[in-house]
C-alpha cells in the first residue's frame, strides 16, 4: 500500500497523518481496518518501565599523562563500572552497586544508590566523581586518577541497552505465607497483591508482534532523545504461544537499543531502588509503526481487553523454574486494578507508567509531524516464530576436578 521511502516524503512535505497507538483503536472502531489503513501513515508506541538490562558506555578522554584504565579499575560515585576495555572506555551497568553496600544482608535491602543512578545523573548534567587506578605501561604510565566527570566534557556517552521493551511478561503473585521481593516489586503473602509491568495496547512490540516493520536499524525515541534498535534483545524468544490476534501469551520479543546520551533527558531515564532486589533503570522507549498495509493496521489496534498476561507464582514457580501458570488477565482486567485468583479478588498494580507511555508516544508523533524524525529501513528482520530462533535455559554441566 505504501512504503517507508514515501512516509518519509509525506514527513519532508507536513503531509504525513501520524496517531498514538491509543488513537488508532478508536479510529479503526469508527472507521475500520481498510479506511483507516488509507488515511494513516505512521502510529506511535510507547512504554516507560523498569528495564534492567540497561546501561551507558563512556569515553573520557586521554589525560596527561596517559592511564590505563582497562585492565584496572574505575567506579562514578562510588560504583564499580566494567573496565575491559581500552584505555578510557567504561561501561556502567543499570544493576551496578558500591561495594560496600549491604545488598541483602540487611533484609530487605534498600539499594539507595547504584549504575543506573549515576546514568540518571550523568544525564541529568551533574557532576560525577570518578576514581580509577591502573597497573601503568610505558606508554601509559599513569596510576592513579581521581577527578569529576561532566557529561558535556565528555567525548562520547552512550546508552547501549541490552534487553528492553519486553514483549509482554508476567503478572507477579506470592502464593507463600510470607512477603517476598522482587524485580516487580514487594509481593504481599497469600495472594495479598498481583504486580505486572506493561504499557499494554501502547506497548511497542504488542503492535507489531510478527515485528514486520520493527527491526535491525529501526529508529526509536529513545530516553527522550533518539536511539536506534541495535539488535534482538537477550531472551528473545519469538517462538511462544500466541492469541489469534499475534499477541504473545508470554514473555516474547526484546529488543537491544542503543543511542546518544547527550541528547536525552533524565525524566526519561530514570535510576531506581527496588526494595530486597536491587537498582534498575526505568526506561522511556517509542517506536513508530509505519502503515504499509491494512495487516499492519490490524495488529497495531489491538486493545487492552484482547491482550493477556500470565499470572505467574514467584514464591515457588519462578525461582524453581516449575513451568505453568495461575491463569492469565487482561490489561483491561489489569488497568481495573483488581483479578480474580483462584477465587479471590486480587488487588493489582502497574510497575510501567502508562500515563508515560502515552506522553511518549505523543511526543514521538509530535517529532514525526513537526519533521523532526523521519523514519528508518530496517537492515535486517528480527528473528521471527519461524526462524528457530528461541531462548534457552542454562544446561548446567558439571566441572571435572584434574586428579593430583
Amino acid at each position: 500500500m505504501r512504503t517507508i521511502k514515501e512516509i518519509n516524503e509525506k514527513i519532508r512535505k507536513g503531509q504525513v497523518v501520524v496517531v498514538t497507538a491509543e488513537e488508532v483503536i478508536d479510529l479503526v472502531e469508527k472507521k475500520g481496518v481498510k479506511k483507516v489503513a488509507q488515511e494513516v501513515d505512521v502510529v506511535t508506541t510507547g512504554t516507560f518501565g523498569p528495564m534492567c538490562s540497561s546501561g551507558a558506555y563512556f569515553n573520557i578522554g586521554h589525560t596527561k599523562p596517559r592511564i590505563k584504565i582497562g585492565g584496572g579499575t574505575c567506579t562514578l560515585n562510588d560504583v564499580p563500572a566494567y573496565t575491559g576495555f581500552a584505555a578510557v572506555d567504561i561501561y556502567m551497568g543499570a544493576t551496578a552497586i558500591p561495594d560496600d553496600d549491604p545488598r541483602n544482608k540487611v533484609y530487605p535491602g534498600e539499594f539507595k544508590y547504584g549504575g543506573a543512578h549515576v546514568i540518571e545523573d550523568i544525564v541529568a548534567g551533574k557532576d560525577v566523581r570518578l576514581d580509577a587506578t591502573a597497573y601503568g605501561t610505558d606508554c601509559y604510565p599513569r596510576r592513579k586518577l581521581e577527578t569529576l566527570l561532566n557529561i558535556k566534557d565528555l567525548n562520547e556517552a552512550v546508552l547501549f541497552n541490552m534487553r528492553n521493551a519486553y514483549q509482554n511478561y508476567n503478572i507477579a503473585v506470592n502464593l507463600s505465607d510470607k512477603p517476598i521481593y522482587t524485580y516487580l516489586g514487594m509481593l504481599k503473602p497469600n495472594l495479598g497483591n498481583a504486580n505486572y509491568c506493561s504499557a499494554g495496547q501502547l506497548s511497542p512490540l504488542l503492535k507489531d508482534p510478527y515485528y514486520k516493520t520493527i527491526g535491525i536499524g529501526t529508529k526509536i525515541f529513545l530516553g527522550g532523545g533518539i536511539g536506534f534498535v541495535a539488535w534482538q534483545g537477550t531472551q528473545h524468544n519469538p517462538g511462544v504461544p500466541r492469541r489469534e490476534n499475534g499477541t504473545t501469551k508470554v514473555p516474547g520479543g526484546t529488543l537491544s537499543v542503543i543511542g546518544d546520551l547527550k541528547q536525552m533527558k533524565s525524566q526519561y531515564l530514570v535510576g531506581t531502588s527496588m526494595l530486597g532486589y536491587g537498582v534498575t533503570l526505568i526506561v522511556g522507549i517509542g517506536v513508530p509503526i509505519p502503515v504499509l498495509d491494512e495487516e499492519v493496521i490490524q495488529h497495531a489496534a489491538a486493545k487492552d481487553k484482547d491482550i493477556y498476561a500470565p499470572i505467574v507464582d514467584y514464591s515457588q514457580n519462578y525461582p524453581q523454574v516449575i513451568p505453568g501458570s495461575l491463569g492469565e488477565a487482561s490489561y483491561e482486567q489489569l488497568k481495573s486494578g483488581k483479578i480474580t485468583i483462584q477465587g479471590k479478588e486480587v488487588p493489582t498494580g502497574n510497575l510501567s507508567s502508562y500515563s508515560k507511555a502515552v506522553k511518549i508516544s505523543e511526543e514521538l508523533k509530535s517529532w514525526i509531524k513537526k519533521g523532526d524524525f523521519e523514519l528508518t529501513e530496517p537492515v535486517a528482520k528480527l528473528p521471527a516464530a519461524d526462524s528457530g530462533y528461541s531462548f534457552k535455559l542454562l544446561k548446567e554441566r558439571p566441572i571435572l576436578q584434574k586428579e593430583e
